[in-house]
Protein backbone atom coordinates (compact mmCIF):
# COMPACT_ATOMS: atom_id res chain seq x y z
CA UNK A 1 0.00 0.00 0.00
CA UNK A 2 1.11 3.70 -0.57
CA UNK A 3 -0.34 7.19 -0.12
CA UNK A 4 -1.84 7.84 -3.74
CA UNK A 5 -1.84 11.44 -2.79
CA UNK A 6 -3.10 14.40 -0.54
CA UNK A 7 -5.21 17.46 -0.70
CA UNK A 8 -5.45 20.47 0.05
CA UNK A 9 -8.33 23.13 0.40
CA UNK A 10 -6.75 26.62 -0.94
CA UNK A 11 -8.28 29.88 -1.80
CA UNK A 12 -5.96 31.02 -4.72
CA UNK A 13 -5.87 28.31 -6.79
CA UNK A 14 -3.60 30.05 -9.75
CA UNK A 15 -0.71 31.20 -6.92
CA UNK A 16 -0.61 27.97 -4.79
CA UNK A 17 0.38 26.10 -7.86
CA UNK A 18 3.02 28.54 -9.10
CA UNK A 19 4.50 28.29 -5.41
CA UNK A 20 4.72 24.58 -5.44
CA UNK A 21 6.32 24.89 -9.54
CA UNK A 22 8.68 27.57 -8.42
CA UNK A 23 10.18 26.25 -5.03
CA UNK A 24 9.55 22.69 -5.77
CA UNK A 25 9.93 21.79 -9.13
CA UNK A 26 6.71 20.49 -9.03
CA UNK A 27 4.79 19.84 -12.78
CA UNK A 28 0.63 20.26 -12.71
CA UNK A 29 -1.84 18.53 -14.91
CA UNK A 30 -4.78 20.68 -16.80
CA UNK A 31 -6.99 22.33 -14.53
CA UNK A 32 -10.08 20.03 -13.28
CA UNK A 33 -13.54 22.29 -13.44
CA UNK A 34 -16.68 21.42 -12.08
CA UNK A 35 -19.23 23.71 -13.19
CA UNK A 36 -22.39 22.75 -11.31
CA UNK A 37 -20.39 21.85 -7.67
CA UNK A 38 -17.80 24.64 -8.00
CA UNK A 39 -14.90 22.48 -7.45
CA UNK A 40 -11.65 23.20 -9.31
CA UNK A 41 -8.47 21.34 -8.51
CA UNK A 42 -4.89 20.38 -10.43
CA UNK A 43 -2.96 17.47 -9.18
CA UNK A 44 0.95 18.67 -8.75
CA UNK A 45 3.50 15.67 -9.54
CA UNK A 46 6.89 16.09 -7.15
CA UNK A 47 10.23 14.39 -9.16
CA UNK A 48 9.38 11.21 -7.05
CA UNK A 49 6.02 10.62 -7.97
CA UNK A 50 4.36 11.85 -5.26
CA UNK A 51 1.23 14.35 -5.96
CA UNK A 52 -0.35 17.07 -4.15
CA UNK A 53 -4.08 17.55 -4.98
CA UNK A 54 -4.78 21.76 -4.51
CA UNK A 55 -8.59 21.97 -4.07
CA UNK A 56 -10.78 25.07 -4.42
CA UNK A 57 -14.78 25.87 -4.17
CA UNK A 58 -15.70 28.75 -3.22
CA UNK A 59 -16.90 30.20 0.44
CA UNK A 60 -14.93 27.53 2.47
CA UNK A 61 -14.36 28.40 5.38
CA UNK A 62 -10.66 29.16 6.56
CA UNK A 63 -9.43 26.77 9.55
CA UNK A 64 -6.86 27.52 12.64
CA UNK A 65 -2.83 25.78 11.54
CA UNK A 66 -3.49 23.89 15.35
CA UNK A 67 -6.20 21.67 15.10
CA UNK A 68 -6.75 17.82 14.49
CA UNK A 69 -6.32 16.71 11.70
CA UNK A 70 -3.58 18.44 8.70
CA UNK A 71 -0.63 19.16 10.85
CA UNK A 72 1.59 20.45 7.96
CA UNK A 73 3.23 18.68 4.38
CA UNK A 74 6.93 17.83 5.07
CA UNK A 75 9.07 18.07 1.80
CA UNK A 76 12.13 16.40 1.44
CA UNK A 77 14.66 18.86 -0.33
CA UNK A 78 17.80 17.17 -0.19
CA UNK A 79 20.65 17.57 2.29
CA UNK A 80 21.10 19.96 4.74
CA UNK A 81 22.61 22.54 2.58
CA UNK A 82 19.36 22.26 0.30
CA UNK A 83 17.19 23.03 3.30
CA UNK A 84 18.92 26.21 4.03
CA UNK A 85 18.95 27.16 0.81
CA UNK A 86 15.69 26.93 0.11
CA UNK A 87 14.62 28.23 3.32
CA UNK A 88 16.73 31.28 2.89
CA UNK A 89 14.88 31.61 -0.90
CA UNK A 90 11.50 31.39 0.89
CA UNK A 91 12.42 33.96 3.42
CA UNK A 92 13.74 36.40 0.77
CA UNK A 93 10.52 35.98 -1.00
CA UNK A 94 8.71 36.80 2.15
CA UNK A 95 7.55 33.67 3.26
CA UNK A 96 7.25 33.33 7.06
CA UNK A 97 9.90 31.40 8.66
CA UNK A 98 8.41 29.14 11.59
CA UNK A 99 11.09 27.78 13.23
CA UNK A 100 14.88 26.71 12.08
CA UNK A 101 16.70 25.40 9.94
CA UNK A 102 17.60 23.56 13.00
CA UNK A 103 18.28 19.60 14.14
CA UNK A 104 15.52 18.42 15.96
CA UNK A 105 15.01 15.68 19.34
CA UNK A 106 14.42 13.21 17.14
CA UNK A 107 16.97 13.95 14.73
CA UNK A 108 15.49 15.71 11.28
CA UNK A 109 17.41 18.69 9.90
CA UNK A 110 14.52 21.03 9.21
CA UNK A 111 12.94 24.22 9.20
CA UNK A 112 8.83 24.73 9.36
CA UNK A 113 7.46 27.29 6.80
CA UNK A 114 3.85 28.83 5.58
CA UNK A 115 3.01 28.56 2.15
CA UNK A 116 1.01 31.48 0.65
CA UNK A 117 -1.92 31.10 2.18
CA UNK A 118 -0.68 29.62 6.14
CA UNK A 119 -0.38 26.43 5.48
CA UNK A 120 2.23 24.75 7.21
CA UNK A 121 5.17 23.09 5.10
CA UNK A 122 8.03 21.64 6.84
CA UNK A 123 11.35 21.38 4.66
CA UNK A 124 13.21 18.08 5.47
CA UNK A 125 16.34 16.39 4.30
CA UNK A 126 16.27 13.04 2.40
Amino acid sequence: MKIEHVALWVNDLEAIKEFYQTYFLASANQCYHNPKTGFSSYFLTFATGARLELCHKENLPKVQAERLGYGHLALSVGGKDAVDELTQRLVAAGYPLHSGPRTTGDGYYESLMSDPEGNLIELTTD
